[in-house]
């Protein structure tokens, strides 16, 4: 019999297909109790750490407003220099004092694998709300829900991503939840970003397949297309960035030249690789899975506490 039992999210390599498909069923009837307004108070009494010590505006606030929403309180902080970390303190003696303080945290930080020392320090669960280049485990299980919300299924489906496949955490993560089903992908990217071996090797033996090219013109066969910035703080190196950062840019035009009735997704925020020409069209659904990110969060908070809202 099933059991779902991921106290921590910290990794999409964690979850199973039986996992994600618990967890779109469970926001689905999450979706109808908050609608109706029945989800406040299920974490009445329960307190979060938002712990954001990387920049962020939907993530920290779509867990805020998910906290919030279900009737439980937060305490916060934003940015290192506002944290004792500033005075030297390590993330373990930081994470100790605040189990004393609360009953779930989630983290942001710039460094890899911050989130498994994290989880390591303490009894209470976290949730990893990105890591450096490496994971950001909620952004996908959002971008999986809204690709079955747009669509109404997964398999099947042809999905682009374009931009930044080398350092996009989103894009590692969603391809870690993708490998599930039969999907095909399109791996646009220039040379110098394309997604890195280590990710390639987790999708062997899984039902999906795929392809890199440099052409933008593979959206054009696609169903979803998720289009990502290039991520200036992650490049070691300026002038690299300099000479990629405007290689691509979904308009208006290229949208409408597709056969497909493509649906639009990026995590934002966005800077030129897509235009705001494209946001008045109805396959431009980036907005919508921001939406849906709080009732997925919503759900994993409670999963997390172990609190049932059936």
């Amino acid at each position: 019999m099933y059991s779902y039992s991921h106290k921590n999210i910290l990794d999409t390599l964690q979850f199973s297909k039986e996992d994600l498909n618990f967890l779109i069923e469970k926001t689905n009837r999450m979706s109808v109790l908050h609608e109706s307004g029945e989800a406040f108070g299920i974490l009445n009494g329960k307190l979060l750490a938002s712990l954001f010590f990387e920049a962020s505006t939907r993530t920290r606030m779509s867990f805020e407003a998910a906290m919030e929403r279900l009737g439980g309180r937060l305490i916060s902080t934003v940015g290192f220099q506002f944290s004792s970390i500033s005075k030297g303190e390590t993330l373990y003696d930081t994470m100790k004092m605040i189990e004393a303080y609360v009953d779930i945290a989630v983290i942001r930080h710039p460094v890899e694998g911050s989130s498994r020392i994290a989880a390591g320090a303490v009894t209470i669960p976290v949730i990893n709300a990105g890591d450096g280049a490496g994971q950001h485990p909620t952004q996908a299980l959002l971008d999986l829900y809204t690709i079955v919300s747009e669509k109404g299924k997964i398999d099947g489906l042809n999905i682009a991503f374009i931009g930044d496949l080398k350092y996009g955490r989103t894009i590692h993560s969603l391809i870690n939840l993708l490998r599930h089903y039969p999907v095909h992908l399109y791996l646009i990217s220039p040379e110098e970003l394309r997604l890195p071996e280590k990710y390639k090797k987790n999708l062997d033996g899984f039902p999906m397949t795929w392809e890199e090219t440099t052409d933008i013109k593979a959206f054009w066969d696609a169903d979803v297309a998720y289009v990502t910035r290039i991520q200036e703080e992650r490049f070691p190196d300026h002038r690299e960035y300099e000479k990629l950062k405007d290689i691509y840019k979904v308009n208006k035009e290229l949208v409408l030249a597709s056969k497909k009735d493509t649906t639009i997704l990026h995590p934002l925020p966005r800077v030129n690789e897509l235009s705001t020409d494209v946001d008045d069209l109805p396959n431009a659904a980036y907005f919508r899975q921001a939406k849906y990110g709080v009732v997925v969060r919503m759900v994993l908070l409670c999963l997390s506490l172990g609190v049932n809202f059936d």
